[in-house]
């Protein structure tokens, strides 16, 4: 009999010592696997607003899905202009005198690839579609629309990704606790966004500490 309340007051201390240890620790690994598929995932949005910012100075809007934003970096071209300011004298028939007149001149250079310009040897953008996270077979979505800012018909678009989708395999509590994040340090709500379709925005809503990493 004492033996086996040994064993089994034994066995209780370490079910609950795991337990202990385990909701200490649970949160900190849970934190750095969401730092690292958080970086991974932003770094991904960063060449698809470089790519959608290209897609609109060019075309003058952005692109609502991810083939046509994939074949304008394979095949747009930005044009390169110089732009110098100019004055020149013209008769005044109102006042009777020569007045000075400023213009500014715009010469076209030439011409260069999008994909050289922003990419080079980088493919990256080729999967820029994908979540870049193992295990997860999954895009992002992606939509774009213009909106009436001032009295001006402007370009907006939206790229997003649920972090349940990140974190698909982490403790269903925590990632619960992180879908209700609001806080200056941390991305906020149930998604990571970049854009806005209804404000003129190519932020994201992560904190800044993700654009200072590499």
């Amino acid at each position: 009999m004492k033996i086996g309340v040994q064993i089994f007051l034994w066995v209780l201390c370490l079910f609950f010592s795991y337990k202990i240890y385990d909701s200490i620790n649970g949160p900190i690994n849970f934190n750095k696997v969401k730092e690292k598929r958080y970086s991974k995932v932003i770094d991904r949005m960063k060449t698809i607003r470089k790519a959608q910012i290209a897609h609109r100075d060019v075309k003058g809007f952005y692109a609502n899905n991810f083939d046509s934003l994939i074949k304008f970096v394979d095949e747009g071209i930005f044009t390169l202009i110089e732009k110098k300011d100019s004055s020149y004298l013209q008769y005044d028939r109102i006042y009777r005198i020569d007045m000075l007149r400023e213009v500014v001149v715009i010469d076209t250079l030439g011409f260069v690839g999008v994909k050289d310009s922003l990419f080079k040897y980088d493919e990256d953008y080729k999967v820029m579609n994908k979540v870049p996270i193992d295990g997860v077979e999954a895009d992002f979505e992606i939509n774009s629309d213009i909106i009436i800012k001032n009295n001006y018909r402007v370009p907006v678009f939206e790229v997003k990704v649920s972090k349940n989708i990140i974190l698909y395999d982490q403790d269903k509590d925590l990632l619960n606790q992180e879908n209700e994040t609001v806080s200056v340090d941390g991305v906020n709500g149930p998604d990571i966004i970049l854009g806005s379709l209804v404000e003129v925005s190519t932020n994201g809503n992560w904190p800044t500490i993700f654009d200072a990493k590499k």
